[in-house]
């Protein structure tokens, strides 16, 4: 007569993959819990903190100028990249491109790829010291 083993399936099948399941799902009921102790709520609340007072002070009012100059700085390279990051509209901001290429804070770059020319836009030491001056 052979003797059942149907219980190692039982075993292997159902019963260890409930013993990882099982904690898994305690933990997250815990930490729906709206219980927090004192320290994480400190430390939530300076953590949330932080950003905003780091944001007030680097958020000095800027000219659409110095606005196109920082994405220029940033490494945006390409009119459209910075026509969308910016939000102005194409004239405007071709017509800011201009006056910064004329007062030589930023340099544009012709390259040849395989779709045709592509223009790019860098910052000039000059105007790298002026945004962030």
């Amino acid at each position: 007569m052979d003797p059942d083993f149907s219980w190692i399936y039982l075993i292997f099948f159902l019963i260890i993959p409930l013993a990882r399941i099982i904690p898994r799902i305690l933990r997250k009921k815990m930490d729906k819990n709206p219980s927090q102790t004192i320290q994480e709520e400190r430390f939530q609340s300076t953590f949330e903190e932080q950003p905003r007072k780091i944001q007030r002070e680097f958020s000095k009012p800027q000219t659409k100028n110095m606005l196109v100059l920082g994405e220029v700085n940033k490494g945006t390279k390409t009119f459209e990249k910075i026509l969308k990051n910016t939000g102005l509209n194409g004239k405007e901001l071709d017509t800011i491109l201009e006056d910064l290429e004329k007062n030589n804070m930023i340099k544009v770059q012709q390259k040849q790829g395989l779709l045709g020319t592509k223009i790019e836009l860098y910052p000039t030491d000059k105007g790298f010291k002026e945004y962030y001056s």
